[in-house]
C-alpha cells in the first residue's frame, strides 16, 4: 500500500498547471490558514480566560472552534506542500489517514452542534432544571462522545479502504475525501454498509435531532414573553447559521461528490473552496459577532487603547 496518487488541482478554468501560479496559491492559502488558526483560537482563548464564559454553551463553542482548527489542519499542511512541490503526490496510507481525519472531525461537528441544541433546549424550555441537567459531568460526557463515537464509526470504513485493491492511481481533487472511492477496483459491501450507517448515525440523525430541538424552542419562545424570544434569538441563531452552512457542504460531499462526472467543474471548485476556506472562517465570524458576551470581550481585546498599550510595551522592551 505504498502507491502514490497524482493529485490534480481544480481551478476556475478547469484543470491547470500548478507550477504557473504555485507561489501565488501558496501565499493565499498560507494566509487563509493563519487566519483560520488565529480567529478560531482567539475565541477559544477568550472562553478559557474569562470566568463568565465558563458555561456549557461557551464550552461547546470552544470545542467546535478547536475542532475547526484540527479539521483545517487535516488539509492545509499537505495542500501547502503540494503548491511548492514539483509533483503533487500522496502515499495511499497518508490518503486513507487524511480521509479518516476529515470525516471523523466533520462528524464531530454535527455531534457538537447537537450538544449545543440540547443545551439551548434545556436553558430556554426548562430553565429551572438547567443547573441540575447541564452539570460539569454532563458536559464532559457530551464532549467525549462527540469525538469518540465518530472516531469508532469512521475507523471501520477507513480500515476497509486501506486494505482494498487499487485499480487507479490518479486522484482528482485537492484532498482525500469521497474521491478516494474512485481509485478502488470494487467497493466492498463492508465499505458501503458502514458508509450508510455512518451517514445515518453521524449526520442525518444528529441533524434531525437539532431540527426537532430548535422547533420545540421556537414553539416555546413564540408562546413566551418578549425576553424569552430575545434570548432564544441571540443564542440559537448563530448555531442555526453554522448548522445550515455545514449541512449544505455535507450534502454536497455525501451525494454530489459521488457523481463527479455529471457535476460542472466550476461548481465542484466552488464547493471544495467552501469546505477548506469559507466554513473554517465562517464559524469564528458568526460566534464572534452574534454571541453578545464573546463580542464584548473581542471588542475589549482589540480596542485601540489595548493595541496601543501592547505596541508601547513591545517598544519599551
Amino acid at each position: 500500500m505504498d502507491d502514490e496518487f497524482n493529485v490534480t488541482y481544480l481551478t476556475l478554468g478547469g484543470y491547470v498547471e500548478v507550477k504557473k501560479y504555485r507561489y501565488v496559491y501558496f501565499s493565499i492559502m498560507f494566509i487563509v490558514y493563519i487566519l483560520i488558526i488565529c480567529t478560531n483560537l482567539t475565541i477559544v482563548y477568550l472562553i478559557i480566560t474569562h470566568r463568565n464564559l465558563h458555561e456549557p454553551m461557551y464550552i461547546f463553542i470552544a470545542a467546535l472552534l478547536l475542532n475547526c482548527v484540527l479539521y483545517s489542519s487535516a488539509v492545509y499542511p499537505k495542500l501547502l506542500i503540494d503548491f511548492i512541490s514539483e509533483k503533487q503526490v500522496i502515499s495511499y496510507s497518508a490518503c486513507v489517514f487524511q480521509f479518516f481525519i476529515f470525516y471523523f472531525l466533520g462528524s464531530t461537528e454535527f455531534f457538537l452542534l447537537s450538544a449545543m441544541a440540547f443545551d439551548r433546549y434545556v436553558s430556554i424550555c426548562k430553565p429551572l432544571q438547567y443547573p441540575t441537567i447541564m452539570r460539569k459531568d454532563t458536559v464532559v460526557v457530551f464532549l467525549v462522545l462527540a469525538w469518540l463515537v465518530p472516531a469508532c464509526h469512521i475507523a471501520v470504513p477507513s480500515i476497509a479502504i486501506a486494505e482494498a485493491k487499487l485499480c487507479n492511481l490518479t486522484l482528482k481533487g485537492i484532498f482525500c475525501n469521497n474521491s478516494i472511492y474512485k481509485v478502488l477496483c470494487v467497493r466492498s459491501s463492508l465499505i458501503t454498509v458502514f458508509g450508510v450507517i455512518a451517514m445515518l448515525d453521524l449526520a442525518i440523525f444528529p441533524s434531525l435531532f437539532i431540527v426537532f430541538t430548535y422547533t420545540k424552542i421556537l414553539i416555546i419562545s413564540y408562546r413566551s414573553c418578549k425576553e424569552v424570544r430575545k434570548k432564544a434569538a441571540e443564542t440559537c441563531l448563530p448555531h442555526l447559521l453554522v448548522l445550515v452552512s455545514f449541512s449544505c457542504l455535507s450534502v454536497y460531499d455525501i451525494t454530489i461528490a459521488r457523481v463527479e462526472s455529471n457535476f460542472p467543474k466550476i461548481a465542484r471548485l466552488i464547493m471544495t473552496v467552501q469546505i477548506v476556506l469559507y466554513h473554517p472562517l465562517f464559524n469564528p465570524l458568526i460566534y464572534g459577532l452574534k454571541m453578545k458576551e464573546i463580542s464584548k470581550h473581542l471588542k475589549r481585546l482589540f480596542s485601540p487603547a489595548k493595541i496601543i498599550g501592547c505596541i508601547n510595551s513591545v517598544l519599551l522592551k
